[in-house]
């Protein structure tokens, strides 16, 4: 088996890390700007389009499986480690593109993880039955909000975005992207 060349591991991590910082600023900001979900209406960016509103998500995707964190938690650490034992041990960094699409799904893992797991700090206010005021939030920050024409597409973040960007170019390496010597 061929060695996975240097460059492959700064490329993986300076995407899994840069990907993760910019979703935790970015969530950080707009609660600090907007707070909680709720206290302010939307921020538009483009009138009934797109624009900005927090949202917190107990659940995975599209809000499923509501109050599971513990589950997705394990899941996110699982698949993280699954992600490096792939790339590094098998050798799957040897390939460019699954490289860089696994750099992103981490970054969009770890993102969600710091949130998943409380680190966040936020904390419960009065009135988000069934929580107690004060409970600390083991929820995913959302603030990216989007309407299809009358339909408003759930709430999401950038770590949402680094996944399904991530998703799409291992589909695309799946069913189009030709091996090189």
């Amino acid at each position: 088996m061929r060695a996975v060349p240097a460059n492959r591991y700064l490329v993986f991590f300076s995407i899994a890390i840069v990907g993760c910082l910019l979703d935790l600023a970015t969530k950080r900001f707009m609660f600090d700007w907007l707070d909680m979900p709720g206290r302010s209406p939307v921020w538009w960016i483009i009138p009934n389009v797109v624009g900005f509103q927090t949202s917190l998500n107990e659940g995975a995707l599209f809000g499923m499986g509501q109050g599971m964190v513990a589950v997705f938690v394990v899941l996110s650490i699982a698949a993280a480690c699954g992600i490096l034992v792939w790339l590094f041990y098998a050798g799957a960094a040897r390939d460019w593109l699954l490289t860089v699409a696994l750099g992103c799904v981490t970054a969009g893992i770890f993102g969600n993880l710091y949130d998943r797991l409380g680190m966040h700090g936020l904390k419960w206010p009065p009135g988000y039955p069934p929580h107690q005021p004060g409970e600390p939030v083991f929820a995913v920050r959302d603030w990216i909000h989007a309407m299809i024409g009358k339909w408003p597409w759930p709430t999401f973040n950038i770590a949402d975005s680094l996944l399904v960007c991530g998703a799409a170019m291992l589909l695309y390496h799946a069913f189009f992207w030709k091996a090189r010597p």
